[in-house]
């Protein structure tokens, strides 16, 4: 009955409700149910982000939205509720916890989130000096302090405004300013989780250094606890070995989360369903959707029959104009008209050079010669012929008096 309350409650519910198992379980001891339970719920928090693609890894914390940035304290507070579990192998528990917290680290190093002298000493590999590792445990005492002091006062500033502002509720109407108070808000409610994710960062990196400190701890006994025992020895370095695959396999999968992410959800409409609770992830979605039709409920899906119908259609239209094509169709045929306005001008330069006083072949002088010598002949002849004929010698028989 629980899993399908939690199948189907949304996103912001869910992460709502594993922060409270998680704030119960670091303020005190909580039992290993309710440890399990905010586990499992963080889960489910982890796949609904990974479908619905909400982060990506060429974004920055100014690109990512103030109702988004809680949920990347999703791997922080399953790493701390990982580490608090109770099995026999305690060593898994801590590599898995180890996964979680890097892969928390890393993505809020992609996100522009991680002080630059973290990622120095990180890229060192840790210092041996211990003078530079008290110096770095100095640093990050010192923001995580200052994280908590400024979280402090982001509260009580929060309730000053909400005790100042019923107080006005009561005694004054609401004014104009109002929405002046909702941005303060929004602008607060940015600041108080990016300075949660700050103080998170810093828990994350004491625990994670805690974590392999134990690890080592615990490898080391149980190395010497193998060497000791002489029976069984082949059979514990084949387990030993398959835990380590299985482990490897189990990390892989966990990074691959961010790395290679599920088939993330690209219909915005089902995706917002999604995030308000009105539909599941698990939901098949063809993406498909029934097509804006402006009009009265009468001629939806029905044909214009009488003039009235008609009449209505064409009163009850978008007051623009509805586009005809699509952009790619528009971009291929603006690039079709340019292929053909250059293949016209190429053919136009092409007879320009290629005129016909530039390709027929010159005549030689002699061929000029004979011309003009005919035409000259030719001229002569004809006069010769106007003077034996003049003008109106022929028609004298036609005359009267001819």
């Amino acid at each position: 009955m629980g899993e399908c309350k939690m199948e189907d409650m949304p996103l912001p519910a869910l992460f709502e409700q594993a922060r409270k198992i998680h704030l119960t379980a670091t303020e005190s001891g909580a039992d290993q149910d309710l440890v399990k339970k905010g586990s499992e719920v963080l889960g489910k928090c982890e796949d609904m982000i990974s479908k619905l693609g909400l982060f990506s890894s060429n974004e920055t914390k100014d690109d990512i939205s103030t109702t988004n940035l809680k949920y990347l304290l999703v791997p922080f507070y399953l790493a701390e509720l990982t580490e608090k579990l109770v099995q026999g192998d305690r060593i898994q528990i801590l590599k898995t916890s180890q996964a979680k917290l890097k892969e928390f680290i890393s993505f809020c190093e992609a996100m522009e989130l991680v002080p630059q002298e973290e990622l120095e000493a990180s890229a060192e590999g840790g210092s041996n000096s211990l003078a530079d590792r008290r110096a770095l445990k100095i640093a990050r005492f010192r923001r995580q302090r200052a994280a908590e002091a400024k979280l402090t006062e982001i509260k009580e500033r929060k309730e000053r405004r909400g005790r100042s502002t019923k107080a006005a509720a009561l005694s004054t109407p609401v004014e104009a300013g109002e929405e002046d108070e909702q941005d303060d808000d929004g602008e607060e409610e940015r600041e108080a989780w990016l300075t949660t994710i700050s103080l998170a960062i810093c828990k994350a990196f004491d625990l994670l250094e805690m974590l392999k400190k134990e690890e080592e701890v615990l490898s080391a006994i149980k190395e010497k606890q193998l060497k000791e025992g002489e029976k069984g020895f082949s059979q514990a370095i084949l387990d030993d070995r398959t835990k380590k695959a299985e482990a490897w396999h189990r990390d892989a999968a966990a990074r691959a989360q961010y790395t290679k992410p599920a088939p993330p959800i690209t219909c915005a409409t089902f995706a917002q369903d999604v995030i308000e609770g009105r539909a599941n992830v698990s939901q098949a979605h063809d993406h498909k959707h029934q097509p804006m039709i402006f009009g009265p409920q009468s001629l939806i899906g029905g044909s214009l029959t009488n003039e009235r119908q008609r009449m209505a259609a064409q009163v009850f239209q978008p007051g623009h104009r509805m586009p005809t094509m699509s952009i790619e169709e528009a971009g291929l045929r603006e690039m079709e008209m340019m292929n053909k306005w250059q293949e016209r001008n190429a053919k136009m330069f092409e007879e320009a050079n290629s005129t016909w006083y530039k390709d027929s072949p010159k005549l030689g002088p002699s061929e000029n010669e004979e011309d003009d010598d005919a035409a000259q002949d030719k001229a002569r002849a004809w006069d010769d012929w106007k003077d034996d004929n003049p003008r109106g010698a022929g028609n004298k028989k036609l005359t009267p008096c001819g």
